[in-house]
């Protein structure tokens, strides 16, 4: 038997008056906890300038009524407060003393973390137009200094960072694996599209850190060159491995600034490459033996892999083939570092997936509105992002491929030696 549970009339419509209650009544007691934490503060100042006395005995620091109301925005929302004044006659080395709020600040309209915020949500889609219709249901009806114009004003601010960011000394850091990649996206006001080129690199304490954000032109390697001088005029010494995709630029760029840099070339690129070359009908099963091949516990396994692929396709898709043959060897470098690496090493992914962001970012805008927009922009979307990364798989390893250790499929090949020769190599790898 079947029962009917029904809803009291009208509580649909009250659910909305309900919810404006609780928002009006954590309003009211952040107000009310502001206004005694002032009282507070105020009062500890007053008792610690009460031996401050003029020549007639009377204090020198006293309470004087409240000031104007204004306006404060935060996180639960817009409220009126009025602060306490208070009146210092105090004169310190000819300096006249003052009384400034620690907890309210003069002239402060909005918390920092409301004004952190709101440049992320312009980042992740909003509009500086849709901060109209969305920043009253978000903080209130009496929110103030919030306009677009106010908005315009913040992300400016992105531009002079970006330009500090940029020229940060990098003679402090040492980055052992890097990533490389050159991003396309629109620019609105600009017939050709940026190519952004990107860095980003792993310490050798696990930790991934965004190198550089730079213009490119179509990724050619003059361009490239460009970011790896200013990058090593910076300090910055030349990491073990560089992973990317093939058809960079990038390649002969780096061994002209860093020759004794590695090559990684990026897997999943290459088998894009490939199975662009087969008809659908085949991919599935291409993907499958490419996948055979990437996942491969040993060169060996890897290499036998594509020999059964050579067979299988070479015949009737020679363009595939020679696509997977095109600089096999340094498809193959990641079977020269730990095993625990590889699933890092293998691809470009640390870039593709996080510029996923920026891409989403410029089809809600249609586009920065010019390149040195676009490149602020993906700057501060990687800044954000880079704070969720989380450590490379197995750090500890990496001080020892800063150091030189032969890997052979993924193990170390160090010699076993005497416990001296062991301490000997131990503390060079710690140093």
């Amino acid at each position: 038997m079947m029962t009917i549970v029904r809803t009291p009339t009208g509580t649909q419509a009250r659910e909305p008056e309900v919810a404006t209650a609780l928002d009006e009544l954590a309003r009211e007691g952040a107000r009310r906890m502001i206004l005694a934490a002032l009282e507070v503060e105020v009062e500890e100042y007053r008792q610690q300038h009460r031996e401050a006395r003029d020549h007639r005995g009377h204090a020198l620091v006293v309470r004087n009524g409240q000031a104007r109301p204004r306006h404060l925005t935060m996180g639960a929302g817009t409220i009126t407060v009025q602060a306490p004044r208070v009146n210092d006659r105090r004169c310190v080395d000819g300096v006249r003393q003052k009384f400034t709020s620690a907890i309210l600040p003069p002239y402060l309209r909005r918390t920092p973390q409301v004004s952190a915020v709101l440049p992320l949500l312009y980042l992740h889609g909003l509009s500086t137009g849709d901060f109209r219709d969305a920043l009253p249901v978000l903080l209130g009806e009496d929110a103030t200094g919030l306009s677009p114009a106010a908005i315009t004003r913040l992300t400016a601010t992105w531009r002079t960072e970006y330009d500090q960011w940029r020229d940060r000394p990098l003679v402090d850091r040492d980055f052992i694996y890097i990533w490389v990649d050159g991003v396309h996206f629109t620019i609105r006001l600009d017939e050709d599209r940026l190519a952004a080129l990107v860095v980003i690199g792993v310490r050798p304490d696990g930790t991934k850190e965004v190198i550089a954000i730079e213009d490119g032109y179509r990724e050619s390697t003059e361009s490239w060159l460009a970011v790896l001088r200013d990058l090593k005029a910076r300090g910055m010494h030349a990491p073990a491995l560089a992973i990317g995709d093939g058809a960079l630029g990038f390649w002969a760029a780096v061994r002209e600034v860093w020759p004794e840099t590695r090559e990684q070339r990026c897997w999943v690129h290459r088998i894009a490459n490939v199975l662009d070359k087969l008809p659908t009908r085949l991919q599935p099963q291409a993907k499958r033996a490419l996948h055979e091949m990437m996942y491969a516990e040993t060169r060996a396994t890897c290499e036998e892999a594509m020999q059964r692929f050579v067979q299988d396709y070479e015949a009737k898709y020679p363009k595939a083939v020679k696509s997977l043959g095109t600089d096999v060897a340094r498809l193959l470098t990641h079977f020269d570092f730990p095993a625990a690496h590889w699933k890092h090493i293998r691809t470009t992914n640390p870039i593709e997936s996080t510029f996923a962001t920026v891409k989403l970012r410029t089809r809600v805008t249609k586009g920065a509105g010019s390149r040195t927009a676009g490149l602020t922009m993906a700057c501060k979307l990687l800044e954000a992002a880079q704070r969720t990364w989380r450590r490379l798989d197995a750090h500890e390893l990496l001080p020892l491929v800063r150091a030189g250790v032969v890997f052979k499929d993924g193990q170390s090949m160090e010699r076993t030696g005497s416990p001296e020769e062991k301490t000997s190599k131990s503390e060079r790898v710690a140093a």
